[in-house]
């Protein structure tokens, strides 16, 4: 990773960017549905799709604070779920089908969203890049590290949940502090309103994935913006100074 200073950093109002990992820089919620979708192929003699989803889904509510975010939990939570529809008679050969596709999420190659690539080189001889994630850890760098950006980040946060606190800890660690930073990301809830809430500009870029735990309104707040792509995200950093 890069770690050598930027030069005129006083003279700039915006001199920190942090980019959300997935559905901002590469492909990762579409994984998750059609994982899903998979899922619920296999519990459809039990349940209808409709019940499979919500029951789904407060699992992960449930399970976030006890496994975090990612495959892992996700995978776990499928299997809670599957135990909650068939009255605890799930059969052994469709938990094992369910951990296969487990597996699969984890193994999937890493496609970059339009412009990713060249926005962050575009950006990154200008400001100070941090990557901002959460997710298991091991997965989370090993897709950094497949995706080719690395060495294009000045430093890599993959912390366990996004919390105005979180946005706070790190960027007051970087010149200028969280007034001087923005967050760049696809999820309002995580991305964009806590670190709003924490004094730094925050933008949403739109992914048409959303999952149902991300979403949230969006701030009310002069440091709140919305692009399109990341192709956009240039002119508005210029713009910004």
């Amino acid at each position: 990773m890069r770690k050598e200073a930027h030069g005129n950093d006083m003279a700039r109002k915006l001199q920190t960017i942090g980019f959300d990992a997935d559905d901002t820089l590469w492909h990762n919620e579409r994984f998750f549905k059609l994982t899903q979708d998979r899922f619920e192929a296999l519990l459809s003699d039990h349940a209808e799709t409709d019940l499979l989803h919500d029951r789904l889904i407060a699992a992960e509510r449930r399970n976030i604070g006890h496994y975090g975010f990612g495959v892992k939990g996700f995978v776990l939570s499928m299997i809670e779920t599957a135990i909650e529809v068939t009255d605890g008679a799930v059969p052994g050969h469709v938990i094992q089908q369910i951990l296969n596709a487990g597996q699969d999420m984890l193994a999937h190659p890493i496609e970059l969203l339009p412009h990713a690539q060249s926005t962050v080189e575009a950006l990154a001889d200008s400001h100070r890049l941090l990557l901002i994630t959460k997710g298991d850890l091991l997965h989370q760098e090993r897709k950094l590290a497949q995706s080719g950006l690395g060495d294009l980040f000045d430093d890599v946060a993959i912390v366990s949940d996004k919390t105005v606190e979180t946005y706070r800890r790190v960027f007051t660690a970087q010149s200028g502090g969280a007034e001087a930073a923005m967050m760049v990301g696809n999820s309002m809830r995580s991305d964009v309103v806590p670190a709003v809430e924490a004094g730094s500009w925050g933008v949403h870029v739109p992914h048409d994935l959303e999952w149902d735990l991300e979403k949230a309104d969006a701030p009310v707040s002069p440091r709140f913006r919305a692009i399109g792509d990341l192709g956009d995200l240039p002119p508005l950093v210029s713009e910004i100074g």
